[in-house]
């Protein structure tokens, strides 16, 4: 990462980049955009192949409870991963385990957890907000480029090996049990394992973005860009492929945008809105060519 820093900076100083380049956070911000734009990429395909998109949406405002917890606890305010982490994996864990014993519809069952979420994270952070600067909890809300750091770089590259490891050994399989359960389970495939790890991949992803985008955005960032991928592509790889793509651009220029034309938005923000922009296009050109086929 530092070689990669240097680089940046003399490109900079010889006028190859913009002035912007010479900032040490705005490097790091794109070199977390490039490391979560195609995590959220990938595991936003499945959200939306499977239909947990209020399910990853819970999952990140159950951040806000987390980071409020993290930092009762005694952890820094600007790192309470150990609170973040623990609390998001226990609330996924314990949904989907929920599911799997009642007759509860799915979506009733985690919009109960995800007003639970809220609330507690409302109270919390209410209670906090009296121990620490109130901006840094408007960073953990909405996302700041300036609060990345190191630490949090060394967090996101062995959350994003964890998540390409497991792709490289379950990804085919974990297709299947995606695409068509039953046949999975004919087949010998294990889907509710691999629902549990789908299910922790989705929680440990949301913790990661949590700097870029933002606790209430970051669900989002895995919803908007597969949505809008899936209305231009006509396959699942091409889906896929393009989802990530996506993601990681609006990623990048969502964080570059604001910098360049000197834009007081939050990271998340900007993230989402291009993010919004592309899907709109998407739907006008979907609209479009449908027109026309008929």
């Amino acid at each position: 990462m530092e070689s990669l820093r240097q680089f940046l900076f003399q490109q900079q100083a010889a006028g190859y980049l913009p002035e912007m380049f010479q900032y040490g956070f705005l490097i790091n911000a794109l070199i977390a955009a490039l490391m979560i734009g195609p995590l959220l990429g990938g595991m936003g395909s499945l959200v939306v192949i499977k239909r947990l998109a209020f399910f990853s949406e819970a999952v990140g405002h159950a951040a806000l409870t987390g980071i409020a917890i993290g930092i009762l606890l005694g952890e820094p305010a600007a790192h309470p991963f150990a609170g973040l982490f623990s609390f998001c994996l226990i609330f996924a864990l314990l949904l989907h385990w929920i599911k799997s014993r009642t007759s509860v519809p799915y979506d009733a069952l985690v919009g109960v957890f995800l007003a639970v979420a809220i609330a507690m994270g409302a109270a919390l952070l209410l209670y906090v907000a009296r121990k620490v600067n109130i901006h840094i909890l408007e960073n953990v809300l909405f996302g700041s480029i300036l609060t990345v750091q190191d630490r949090d770089l060394a967090i996101l590259a062995i959350i994003a090996l964890l998540c390409v490891a497991a792709m490289l050994v379950f990804g085919n399989r974990a297709l299947v049990a995606t695409l068509n359960p039953e046949l999975a389970r004919v087949s010998g495939i294990p889907v509710r394992l691999y629902d549990y790890v789908f299910v922790m991949l989705i929680a440990l992803i949301t913790v990661a973005a949590v700097k870029i985008a933002g606790a209430i955005l970051v669900g989002a960032m895995l919803l908007i860009p597969a949505t809008t991928a899936r209305l231009v592509t006509a396959n699942v790889m091409q889906f896929f492929w393009t989802n990530i793509v996506l993601s990681t651009s609006c990623c990048l220029a969502g964080i570059l945008l604001p910098m360049a034309f000197d834009l007081p938005i939050p990271s998340g923000a900007s993230i989402v809105l291009l993010a919004s922009v592309g899907f709109v296009i998407a739907v006008i050109l979907n609209r479009f060519q449908a027109r026309v086929q008929g």
